[in-house]
């Protein structure tokens, strides 16, 4: 497996990023900023570079010119990660020094695949198929059907992309909402077997959501999971337990373990 740097100063994105590669068993390096980033590649010598192309202190055509130009990094493949769709972007990236680049937001079932691909010959790519997450797992056998409904509440779209293409190869059945308003709206019209809730969505937080929740007959013996990149503080994760989560899951976690917690949570 590779070592794979990160540079990228968009919390979500770094995080989606980092657990995909993770979980294909690459060891993911990151900076926030290109200056940091090529503190990271002088020290680290990393197989592969993506960098986003917006940064703070130093570019991401700062990042480039500064590795081309140097003799011992200049091999190092180098992508660009980047919502620029202008006629002309493609090639002023590559005149920079990239070798190629990455279209935002990120999509989770070709994200690794493409990246993999520049790993073994960064000046002629072939495009790969699209991967499916299922080929992460290590699992031997996928259950013929499971039929369970799982809601999802995350303000992050990759992350629930990432989670519907994660538990639906399982035969789960995925409800997605946008934040607690419209997780509320969907209990209204369904009774899932499990809710998997982001801590902190836009300025709302998951506890304000969980307390609803279990004040209402109809729905508090839902199973409840928060999982969260924001919840470190050991208080937190006390609180939401506390609220009648059965489980307070940080993320990354790899994709097996994260299957086998929710198995638990439904009595599996």
């Amino acid at each position: 497996m590779a070592r794979i740097l990160l540079i990228e100063d968009n919390p979500t994105n770094l995080e989606l990023m980092s657990y995909l590669l993770k979980a294909y068993g690459h060891e993911v390096l990151t900076a926030i900023d290109g200056v940091k980033g090529l503190e990271v590649v002088r020290r680290s010598s990393p197989d592969l570079i993506i960098c986003d192309v917006q940064l703070p202190k130093l570019d991401g055509f700062g990042v480039a010119t500064y590795l081309k130009r140097h003799p011992a990094l200049h091999s190092i493949p180098l992508l660009a990660v980047t919502a620029l769709a202008m006629v002309g972007d493609r090639d002023k990236l590559l005149a920079a020094g990239f070798d190629g680049y990455l279209p935002k937001p990120i999509d989770p079932e070709t994200f690794v695949p493409n990246v993999v691909a520049y790993l073994s010959s960064p000046q002629q790519v072939t495009p790969m198929a699209p991967v499916s997450m299922t080929t992460i797992i290590t699992t031997t056998t996928l259950p013929s059907q499971n039929w369970e409904t799982i809601l999802v509440v995350d303000d992050s779209a990759p992350n629930l992309q990432l989670i519907k293409s994660l538990l639906e190869p399982f035969g789960y059945k995925i409800l997605a909402a946008d934040g607690p308003a419209t997780a509320l709206s969907l209990l209204k019209d369904y009774l899932p077997d499990l809710i998997i809730s982001d801590l902190h969505m836009g300025g709302k937080i998951g506890f304000d959501l969980i307390k609803t929740i279990k004040q209402d007959p109809r729905l508090k013996n839902i199973p409840f999971i928060f999982l969260s990149a924001t919840g470190w503080r050991r208080q937190d994760q006390l609180d939401g337990l506390a609220l009648g989560a059965l489980k307070f899951i940080l993320r990354p976690i790899d994709p097996e373990v994260l299957i086998k917690e929710i198995e638990e949570c439904l009595g599996k």
